[in-house]
């Protein structure tokens, strides 16, 4: 299962554009303004938009991916940019990230197959620092009925890699909830992400 999920985005992420664009999402952008730059881990980070974006607002930005094509377009944004990204590629239990070390976890369109989705979220949880918060927004289990009005917004088509309210409460059981909603927006983000979507938003404290 993992060599053709990752086929599927060395092959998204091989084109000479950016599939998501090189701009930031919204959503991750309000949300660092209010927060004091420290540590950042972007898990599925693709092509590497968000993780420097992070960056250029003086965070210490890491980022991981399963794509080679993913990590080498990220590297060229943050060469870019003038800024340093520490991206490394490979699944999570794979990496050597320690416990307790992020100040910030940002989920920003991290969709798992759903055999791996629930360990990978809760997995998480070891490396952000008591105190620490996660930045989240993904596709709503609803999203399918925007994908069949048009297809250019994107997302998975499978429902068990899309994401509800109460999904969230279960993989974050004891953080103090900042913002948790599900909400339609309207996206323009590159050649995949573009219409009217329904998302989830959260954001999540961790208890000390």
């Amino acid at each position: 299962m993992q060599k053709d999920w990752t086929d599927v985005w060395n092959q998204r992420y091989s084109m000479s554009e950016y599939a998501y664009g090189e701009s930031p999402n919204d959503y991750l952008k309000e949300q660092l303004s209010r927060l004091t730059p420290g540590r950042i881990l972007f898990p599925a980070e693709g092509e590497g938009r968000n993780a420097v974006f992070a960056a250029t607002q003086g965070w210490q930005s890491s980022a991981f991916d399963i794509s080679s094509e993913g990590q080498k377009k990220a590297l060229q944004l943050a060469q870019k940019k003038g800024v340093t990204i520490n991206y490394q590629l490979g699944a999570l239990n794979e990496l050597d990230y320690e416990p307790d070390t992020f100040d910030v976890v940002a989920l920003i369109y991290a969709h798992f197959p759903a055999e791996l989705k629930s360990a990978m979220l809760t997995s998480l949880d070891k490396y952000l620092r008591p105190g620490g918060v996660v930045i989240f927004e993904a596709f709503s289990k609803n999203h399918l009925s925007y994908q069949q009005q048009n297809e250019k917004v994107g997302g998975p088509k499978d429902v068990d890699m899309l994401y509800s309210t109460d999904e969230i409460k279960t993989y974050y059981p004891d953080y103090e909830i900042i913002e948790l909603q599900e909400t339609e927006i309207e996206l323009r983000e590159g050649l995949f992400h573009n219409g009217l979507g329904s998302v989830i938003r959260f954001v999540g404290s961790k208890p000390l």
